[in-house]
């Protein structure tokens, strides 16, 4: 006789889209086939037993940085996809800018998709990219699968004739009207590149290098004048956009406004600017550097309470690694220093400890932040996101009370630095499960590295 179920998770307070209920969950064939109590279990049935957890939809982390190809001794996709696994994370996004070639043309994703394929934990989508020079490329990317296009509106950095470019505004609005012809989305790093060089500039000529001056170099302001700017343009082009890792309260309220009046914008924001604040970056150096910067403990709060709103559409990790050295190398000043948080495989466990334990908000909204959201975002709700009949099994067991205080050994980047390093959390992912495998468990760590697949989209759907 065969299995009714090849795996029942038992005993676990289930997150499901509105409510926390003590359920069985049933999978067969990595889908979840039932949700019901006392499911039955014939021989051979594998159980896991999920007292005292809560089970919770797999992370969907929308935008990490695997460097990818020729870049893997940074970050590649086997090592970034198994830390976002030992994380809670089944499915993760790849953002275009720091392989090399970037993904700002057919052949370069195929280069992209080629290293990804038979080396991720968990599955994965693809970012193309907007730069000046690639309008004719956008349509053969969206139909080949991209999630979306990534743009900067400021200076990513980098050096070298191929390096990923920031737009200009032309190339800005040319590009949103091309990609809403078709329906796609476009995510934007949302600062102002007149206010951030002319005040770096300045400061360069004037010897100010410190972490503050950093800060005083990325104001607020250059995040509202950026938002703004984009708010427009989709108006007048009809672009959905996507609104990455903002840092301040002010400009959630003005996407959310937009959105009230009908624009089809969303903004993400991340766990660093949530629990970290600028006094960590004077702290802790550039392990913390970041653009946008850390703010004001008074920003953090305000992101706090309009996350606690709902004006925040998800979070995500903006996991940006590189070599040790480039963060720590004596002599480096702030300002030379690699700017990018590494933190992937703690989001769920951060955003569980500060925005369930310690500030009570409803474990269903840090829930739909972290994955429901996203799915319905960027057009995997039909598969991904949730706890329901017919949609896959990616799972996360989560113990809500087991403190742990955060080692660099236990950390599976490549390089093993981060601002979350000693920090007390009081929560822990226990077992994480990707279509009906468990990929991962505290005990084991890492059990399955290479079953993740890529989930092409086409028209806003996932291709099979």
């Amino acid at each position: 006789m065969e299995n009714l179920y090849d795996l029942i998770i038992k005993n676990g307070n289930v997150v499901l889209p509105n409510e926390v209920s003590r359920l069985d969950i049933g999978i067969i064939k990595g889908k979840i086939a039932a949700l019901g109590k006392d499911l039955p279990i014939i021989p051979n049935t594998m159980i896991i037993d999920a007292e005292e957890h809560y089970v919770l939809p797999g992370m969907i982390d929308m935008h990490v940085h695997f460097n990818e190809p020729a870049m893997g001794h940074w970050e590649g996709f086997r090592s970034g996809s198994a830390a976002l696994a030992a994380g809670g994370c089944t499915t993760y996004a790849d953002m275009p800018l720091n392989g090399n070639p970037p993904t700002v043309n057919r052949a370069a994703l195929n280069l992209k998709a080629d290293a990804a394929n038979g080396n991720s934990a968990v599955d994965y989508v693809l970012w193309g990219g907007l730069v000046p020079g690639n309008l004719a490329d956008l349509e053969e990317l969206a139909a080949a699968g991209v999630t979306g296009f990534k743009a900067f509106l400021s200076n990513p950095g980098g050096e070298g004739e191929g390096r990923f470019r920031e737009v200009d505004d032309d190339t800005l609005y040319q590009g949103m009207k091309i990609i809403a012809s078709f329906g796609g989305i476009l995510a934007l790093h949302a600062e102002s590149e007149d206010i951030t060089n002319a005040l770096s500039l300045d400061a360069e000529r004037n010897g100010r290098n410190t972490a503050g001056d950093f800060a005083s170099c990325r104001p607020p302001e250059a995040e509202l004048e950026a938002v703004a700017r984009a708010l427009l343009y989709s108006e007048r082009t009809g672009c959905r956009l996507h609104f990455v890792h903002i840092s301040t309260s002010t400009a959630i309220e003005m996407i959310h406004t937009a959105k009230l009046r009908g624009l089809d914008v969303t903004a993400e924001t991340c766990p660093h600017y949530l629990i970290l604040n600028e006094q960590h970056m004077e702290d802790l150096g550039p392990v913390a550097k970041c653009a946008p910067p850390l703010r004001s403990e008074e920003e953090r709060e305000k992101l706090w309470k309009v996350l606690s709103e709902g004006k925040i559409d998800l979070i995500a990790s903006d996991h940006s690694p590189c070599p040790t050295e480039l963060k720590v190398k004596s002599g480096l000043s702030f300002f030379e220093a690699w700017g990018g948080i590494s933190g992937a495989q703690s989001s769920l466990e951060l955003m569980f400890h500060e925005g369930v334990n310690v500030r009570g908000l409803p474990v269903t909204l840090i829930s739909s932040l972290l994955a429901e959201l996203p799915a319905k975002r960027f057009g995997m709700q039909d598969r991904k996101g949730s706890i329901a009949v017919g949609l896959d099994a990616d799972l996360v067991l989560l113990h809500p009370n087991r403190s742990h205080s955060l080692q660099a050994e236990e950390l599976l980047y490549r390089h093993k630095h981060s601002p979350y390093i000693g920090m007390t959390l009081s929560c822990q992912v226990t077992s994480t499960i990707s279509r009906g495998k468990v990929v991962y468990t505290a005990e084991g760590g890492v059990i399955s590295g290479t079953g993740g697949q890529w989930l092409r989209l086409h028209e806003g759907q996932l291709m099979e």
